[in-house]
């Protein structure tokens, strides 16, 4: 009877496995996000202007009247939304399960807002940002691995 019980343990102890190495990632992935939100928020505040090395447009794009947002630089509020994601994967990591559960509507909330910022970098400014181009690529990513959290957690439950 022991051995009924021991794979669904085990098969219990690799989602758990999978899920936390996805958190890890998140976690990581939200870093490479921070970094790239502070340096744009730092020119920006300090008034220098961000050099594109791969395409033409940081200029364009960073100076344009959608790059500020209440008064903040847009890429500040960038910064806390990947503090945020990094605190939450984090804070799963330790067992607080309902930081996990704040995470999807985060991140979801980034990718509509990506998904904007391209739009209106194609459609509007007429110039694109390689820094905000890696940010919504970041963004993406971190969408990515909570619905691939979303799939393993539903099928857990099943």
């Amino acid at each position: 009877m022991s051995s009924a019980s021991s794979p669904p343990a085990s098969s219990s102890n690799r989602v758990s496995k999978r899920q936390n190495l996805l958190y890890i990632l998140i976690a990581l992935l939200s870093l490479c996000g921070l970094a790239d939100a502070i340096y744009l928020t730092v020119e920006h505040i300090t008034g220098q202007s961000v050099r594109c090395t791969i395409i033409a447009g940081c200029s364009e794009v960073l100076s344009s009247s959608y790059a500020v947002v209440g008064g903040f630089p847009l890429a500040s509020i960038g910064a806390l939304a990947y503090f945020g994601v990094f605190c939450l994967a984090i804070l799963t990591l330790f067992g607080y399960r309902m930081a996990g559960s704040l995470l999807s509507p985060l991140v979801t909330g980034m990718c509509f807002v990506s998904i904007w910022l391209i739009y209106l970098q194609a459609f509007v400014i007429h110039a694109f940002c390689q820094f905000c181009l890696l940010s919504a690529a970041i963004t993406f990513g971190l969408t990515a691995l909570v619905i691939v959290l979303w799939r393993i957690g539903r099928h857990t439950r099943i």
